[in-house]
């Protein structure tokens, strides 16, 4: 369980990394600037746009890094059976005496059920975390917007 939840965490950091590198405006410059304004002028439009937007995409970053993990849950499986176990011996016993049917049965059942709710489970945290990287990608596109417009505003062509 624990190497599924690193996993989707991962890919979706690697799903955020490609999309922050994807989202990056490509800047020309159309007046004939210096690469050295080039440089001023694009560092003063991040802090133009991070000011703007209110969004910080290293901290964004960080944040979908250290986004804590799920609390793992131990011993779920077993702890279905043997209460599915116990279930079943005390309805196999008031059944007429079929207490090891019961218990199996029980046992089966139990453990089924627990796998069930451990998919669900893992569903319910897939989407959670697909959608935060969904905000954060829709959050980094309207802070490429704002540099984007920035560096238009400065005589920058901008893809």
């Amino acid at each position: 369980m624990q190497r599924i939840v690193r996993y989707w965490i991962g890919l979706a950091m690697l799903a955020l990394s490609f999309a922050a590198q994807a989202q990056q405006p490509i800047i020309y410059p159309a007046r004939g600037q210096s690469w050295e304004r080039q440089q001023t002028d694009t560092a003063e439009c991040h802090s133009w746009a991070q000011q703007t937007t209110g969004v910080n995409p290293v901290a964004l970053a960080e944040q979908m890094a250290n986004s804590p993990p799920p609390p793992q849950q131990q011993g779920q499986m077993l702890r279905g059976a043997a209460g599915g176990a116990l279930f079943g011996t005390l309805i196999g016993g008031a059944a007429g005496g079929h207490w090891g049917e019961g218990a199996g049965i029980g046992a089966l059942v139990g453990t089924m059920g627990s796998g069930m709710r451990m998919r669900r489970e893992q569903q319910q945290m897939a989407a959670q975390q697909q959608g935060m990287q969904q905000q954060a990608s829709s959050q980094l596109a309207t802070y490429n917007r704002a540099v984007a417009a920035c560096m238009t505003g400065r005589g920058y062509t901008v893809e």
